[in-house]
C-alpha cells in the first residue's frame, strides 16, 4: 500500500513538469504584433512579406497600418491570406481605381458632349456663392468600391477586435493635427480615410472628424501595436525616403519632398522606439515609387525578396507545422455575404435626388444580393458629376437586409465651372484664338434639370445657353425623357479663297442666331435621340470683294425654320486622343428657307454625318474618322454652307480654304501614346494623318477623282486646357507648312 502510494507520488512529481509546460506553452509565445507603414505603391511590398511570414510560419496576433499599410494589413486580418491578396491585386486596373472620374463610356451623354467642349480636366465650382476648388487630384470612388468589394465578407464587424486578426488604422484629424486610431466602425471606410493623401485624395468625414492620410503623423503606428499588446514587433518600413536635388525642380517635386521630410520625422522617432527583440523588415525597392501601382508584380517580389535575409530571425517567432495549422484555423474565415435585398435607400445627399435614378439601376428589391451588380449602380450614380463619393452598403435592419448607397455631394456644386482654350497658328502670319468659359448649374429642381451656359472671346464669338428638363417618364424600356430649350449666338469672320491657288478672294461677316426646342430620349449610356423645332436666323455681310459675287451675294438675311432629328451614339473612351471605341452623330433638318430683301422661298433638307471608329494595339493606336455634309445649293448666297481646309481638316490647305454645299471628307490618324507623361497631362503622343476630301456646289458634282489629299505628322499632348499639336503639314495640290494648334481639330 505504502510502496504503490510512494510510485504514485513519483509519477506525479515526474508528470508535474510537462503538464505546467504543457499549459504555459501558448502562454510563453509572445504576444505578436505587425506593423506596416504607408508609403503609396509601395505598400504593394507588404503583400510580399506577408507570403514570407506564411511561409515561416509566423503567427500575426495583431495588426496596425497606415494608408497603404493600413489597407493592406486591414485586408489581411479580415481574413484574405496572402495568396488571395496577391491574386485580387494582379488583377486590378489601377487606372481605373484612380481615375478622377467614371470610365467616360458609362456617362451620360450629357456628359459627354462636355468634353467636346472642353477638357474635363479642371473643374470649379460656386457653393453659396463662393468659388471653390476640388479636393483632390484624384477620384477615391475606385478605391472605396475595391475596398467594398473586398470587405463585404466581414460587412457586419464593427469592432475590429472582432476581426480574425485584431487591427487597427491610422489616420489624421485635419482640423487639430492630432493622430486617430480607427477601432471599431465600417472598415472599408476605415482604410480609405487612412489612405487620404493631402492633394490627391479628398479627405473623408468619420463621427464628425474630416480625416487625412495618417502618414502625416505616425507612418509607422508601433506604439499603437503596443496598446494592443504586441510584446514583439515585425515593424515592415516601405515609406519613401527622401529624394535628391534633381527632383527639386518642379511644383509637384517640391510638394512631395515636403511631404516626405515630415512623415520621414515621425518614422524615425518610431523606429528609434524598436527593442533588440523586434523586428524591422526595410526592403530595397529601388526606384519603384509611390506611385507605380501598375508595377504591383515587381513590388511583391521585392517585398518577399527584401525580406528573406531576416528569415532566421522570424525562425525564432514561428510555430511548428501542427501548430501553425491550429492557429490559422482558430481565425474565423468570413464567407460570401448572402442576402436578399429587402429595400433600396439614398443616403447623404442633400442637393440632389438620386431617388430619381432608383428605376436605372440593376439592383432591385426582391432579388439576391449581386455585388457586381452594386458597384455598377454606385458607378451610374457617380457618373451624373454631382457626387464626391458614391458607395454602397449591404446592411441588416428589423425590415430585413437592404442596399443603402451613400453619397456624399461634391462640396464645389452645384454650379460647375470649366475653362478652355483654342489657339491656332501656321507661322505664317494666319492665328487666332478663341476662350471658351462653360458654366453648368445642376439639380434646378427635384427631377434634375439643368442650366447650361457656353461663352467663346475671341476669334470666333460664342454664346449658347440651354435649360434641360427631364420628364420622370417610363415606357417600356425607356426612361428619363426630356425636353430642352435652347437658344445661340454666333459671329464670324470668313474668309474666301480661290480653292486651287489659295489666294484671298473676298472676305465676309456672318451673324447668325438658333433658337430650339427638342423632345429627347437617353439611350442609357449608348448615346441619345432628339427631335425638334428650330429656328435660324443668319446674316451675311461682304466686307472685301475682289471677284463678282454672283447673284443674290449682296448683303441680306436667311430665315430658316424647320424640323430637326438628331441622334449620337458614343462610345468612346477619351473625347481627345481615344484609344479605343466608337462615335456616330447624324442630322437631319427640313423645313422652309426665305431670304427677307427678297421674300424669296425655298424648301431645303439638310443632311449631316461623322463618324469615328479606334483600335488599339498596345501602345499603337488608329483612328479613322469621316465626314458627309449636304444641303441643296443655296441660290440665296454666294458662299457654300461648308468648309473644308487646315489642320486634320485638309491638312496643307489654309483653314477654310475649299467651301461648298456637300462635302465629303475622311482622316486616318496613327498615333503611339508614351508610356511617360509630362506634368498635368493624360499623356503624350507622336502621330501622322492620311486625309482626303473635297466640298463641292451640288451633290450631283461630288467625284471620287476630285478627292484632294493632305497629310500631317505630330507632337501632341492631352492637356487640362485641351490637346495641343505641334505638327508639319503638307498636301500636294495645297502646301507644305508648320502648325501649333491647341483644341479640337
Amino acid at each position: 500500500m505504502l510502496r504503490s502510494g510512494l510510485i504514485a507520488i513519483c509519477a506525479l512529481l515526474v508528470a508535474l513538469p510537462h503538464a505546467a509546460i504543457a499549459q504555459a506553452a501558448p502562454a510563453e509565445r509572445p504576444r505578436v504584433g505587425l506593423v506596416l507603414s504607408g508609403g503609396g505603391a509601395r505598400g504593394l511590398a507588404h503583400v510580399g512579406v506577408l507570403k514570407l511570414l506564411e511561409r515561416e510560419q509566423v503567427p500575426i496576433d495583431v495588426i496596425t497600418g497606415t494608408s497603404m499599410g493600413a489597407i493592406i494589413g486591414g485586408l489581411y486580418a479580415s481574413g484574405m491570406s496572402a495568396a488571395q491578396l496577391e491574386a485580387e491585386l494582379l488583377k486590378v486596373d489601377w487606372g481605373s481605381v484612380f481615375a478622377s472620374r467614371v470610365d467616360r463610356q458609362l456617362l451620360s451623354q450629357r456628359r459627354k458632349e462636355e468634353d467636346f467642349e472642353i477638357s474635363p480636366v479642371i473643374e470649379i465650382g460656386m457653393h453659396e456663392g463662393e468659388l471653390r476648388a476640388p479636393l483632390g487630384a484624384l477620384s477615391g470612388r475606385g478605391l472605396e468600391t475595391l475596398l467594398r468589394r473586398y470587405t463585404l465578407p466581414v460587412r457586419e464587424v464593427r469592432n475590429f477586435d472582432a476581426l480574425p486578426i485584431p487591427f487597427r488604422a491610422l489616420a489624421t484629424d485635419m482640423e487639430s493635427g492630432k493622430p486617430v486610431v480607427l477601432s471599431q466602425g465600417d472598415l472599408a471606410l476605415a482604410l480609405r480615410s487612412s489612405m487620404s493623401v493631402p492633394g490627391v485624395f479628398a479627405p473623408t468625414e468619420v463621427d464628425g472628424r474630416i480625416l487625412g492620410d495618417g502618414g502625416l503623423v505616425d507612418n509607422v503606428p508601433v506604439d499603437v501595436a503596443r496598446a494592443m499588446g504586441a510584446e514583439v514587433l515585425i515593424v515592415v518600413n516601405i515609406g519613401t525616403p527622401i529624394a535628391g536635388r534633381e527632383t527639386l525642380v518642379s511644383v509637384g517635386g517640391l510638394t512631395a519632398q515636403m511631404i516626405n521630410i515630415l512623415t520621414e520625422q515621425n518614422v524615425q522617432r518610431s523606429l528609434a522606439s524598436l527593442g533588440a527583440k523586434d523586428v524591422l523588415i526595410a526592403p530595397e525597392l529601388g526606384k519603384l515609387t509611390a506611385s507605380d501601382f501598375e508595377r504591383t508584380r515587381e513590388l511583391i517580389d521585392a517585398g518577399e525578396r527584401g525580406s528573406e535575409p531576416l528569415a532566421a530571425r522570424l525562425a525564432a517567432l514561428a510555430l511548428p507545422e501542427a501548430a501553425y495549422a491550429q492557429w490559422r484555423a482558430a481565425r474565423p474565415q468570413p464567407g460570401k455575404p448572402e442576402a436578399t435585398v429587402s429595400f433600396i435607400r439614398f443616403e447623404g445627399t442633400e442637393l440632389t435626388n438620386p431617388q430619381r435614378f432608383a428605376a436605372q439601376l440593376e439592383s432591385r428589391p426582391g432579388q439576391p444580393f449581386d455585388s457586381a451588380k452594386a458597384e455598377r449602380d454606385a458607378r451610374r450614380l457617380a457618373a451624373s458629376g454631382d457626387y464626391l463619393r458614391a458607395d454602397y452598403l449591404l446592411v441588416s435592419t428589423a425590415e430585413g437586409d437592404g442596399l443603402v448607397f451613400d453619397l456624399e455631394d461634391k462640396p464645389w456644386g452645384p454650379h460647375y465651372f470649366r475653362i478652355g482654350l483654342d489657339l491656332a497658328t501656321d507661322f505664317r502670319g494666319g492665328s487666332g484664338f478663341n476662350v471658351k468659359i462653360s458654366h453648368n448649374r445642376h439639380w434646378l429642381d427635384a427631377n434634375g434639370s439643368e442650366w447650361r451656359n457656353q461663352l467663346q472671346i475671341g476669334e470666333l464669338p460664342r454664346w449658347y445657353t440651354e435649360i434641360y428638363h427631364p420628364l420622370n417618364w417610363t415606357l417600356g424600356l425607356s426612361n428619363d425623357w426630356f425636353l430642352s430649350a435652347y437658344a445661340e449666338a454666333l459671329r464670324r469672320d470668313i474668309t474666301r479663297y480661290d480653292n486651287d491657288s489659295g489666294a484671298v478672294v473676298s472676305l465676309y461677316n456672318r451673324k447668325s442666331g438658333t433658337l430650339g426646342i427638342d423632345l429627347g430620349q437617353p439611350w442609357a449610356e449608348l448615346g441619345e435621340l432628339r427631335m425638334g423645332l428650330t429656328l435660324h436666323l443668319e446674316r451675311t455681310t461682304p466686307e472685301v470683294v475682289t471677284t463678282a459675287l454672283g447673284s443674290g451675294g449682296g448683303p441680306g438675311t436667311v430665315r430658316e425654320t424647320g424640323l430637326r432629328v438628331a441622334a449620337v451614339v458614343d462610345q468612346l473612351d477619351f473625347a481627345n486622343f481615344p484609344t479605343r471605341g466608337y462615335r456616330f452623330d447624324a442630322e437631319a433638318v427640313g423645313g422652309r428657307r426665305r431670304r427677307s430683301e427678297s421674300n424669296a422661298r425655298e424648301d431645303f433638307t439638310r443632311l449631316e454625318g461623322e463618324g469615328t471608329l479606334v483600335r488599339s494595339w498596345g501602345q499603337h493606336t488608329l483612328n479613322l474618322y469621316a465626314r458627309v455634309q449636304r444641303t441643296p445649293q443655296d441660290s440665296l448666297s454666294a458662299l457654300g454652307r461648308y468648309t473644308l481646309g487646315g489642320f486634320h481638316q485638309l491638312s496643307g490647305y489654309r483653314s477654310g480654304q475649299l467651301d461648298g454645299n456637300s462635302v465629303v471628307f475622311t482622316r486616318l490618324t496613327w498615333y503611339r501614346r508614351s508610356l511617360t507623361a509630362p506634368v498635368f497631362t493624360r499623356g503624350f503622343f507622336v502621330g501622322a494623318t492620311l486625309e482626303a476630301g473635297n466640298a463641292w456646289a451640288r451633290w450631283s458634282d461630288v467625284r471620287a477623282r476630285e478627292l484632294r489629299s493632305g497629310m500631317s505628322a505630330f507632337l501632341g499632348a492631352d492637356t487640362g486646357l485641351g490637346p495641343v499639336y505641334f505638327g508639319l503639314t503638307y498636301a500636294p495640290q495645297g502646301s507644305a507648312g508648320l502648325y501649333l494648334f491647341v483644341g479640337r481639330p
